[in-house]
């Protein structure tokens, strides 16, 4: 059985990023770099900002640092764990693949897709009541994550289980806010 998904999972890999035109590649290549989209992290940060009283915005920015923090943390632990190679420095595939980008560290999971999938799972869950529109943000991650099969450098597996690791970490993350942060945001607060 795993044979058969790590087969699936080489071969759709192999289909989706051949699909690829070279023309694209500064497109894709400026979706997966992280420094462009530091504007919609402070635009998050704004969001809390406008949307809550000081108090509760600090304690929302901060439950997001810790989940970026946390997700990291477990994303690199498993990286390691598993030693995946990346399809770019896999010498059956790379090839037959085009390759963009040559990150040489471990390929499962994609730490595009579970940081990007986490903060904004956890954005949404602060933002849905007050930005209706909140449900847009999620064109981030899937963008950031799916950018990566593009350049060269995750499985289709990879970015599935990151995301739903991303998500999961968030609503584990939301929870704890809810139970330990929420009940102290109004004590003092009228």
């Amino acid at each position: 059985m795993l044979e058969e998904i790590l087969e699936w999972d080489r071969e759709t890999f192999i289909y989706l990023n051949g699909l690829g035109i070279e023309k694209y590649d500064a497109f894709w290549s400026a979706i997966t770099n992280f420094n462009h989209w530091i504007p919609l992290l402070a635009f998050f940060i704004f969001l809390f900002f406008k949307k809550f009283h000081s108090k509760k915005a600090f304690a929302v920015l901060g439950t997001v640092l810790f989940l970026a923090l946390f997700i990291t943390t477990l994303t690199d632990l498993t990286k390691e764990t598993v030693a995946r190679i990346r399809p770019n420095n896999n010498e059956e595939i790379n090839t037959l693949i085009r390759i963009v980008k040559s990150p040489t560290s471990f390929s499962f999971f994609s730490g595009h897709a579970s940081s990007s999938f986490s903060i904004t799972t956890l954005v949404y869950l602060f933002l849905r009541r007050t930005v209706k529109w909140s449900w847009l943000f999620y064109t981030w991650p899937i963008l950031f994550a799916t950018s990566r099969i593009y350049v060269g450098v995750h499985y289709p597996i990879d970015i599935i289980v990151g995301a739903l690791v991303g998500i999961a970490s968030a609503l584990f993350v939301y929870l704890l806010y809810k139970q330990l942060i929420v009940p102290y945001l109004w004590l003092d607060h009228p």
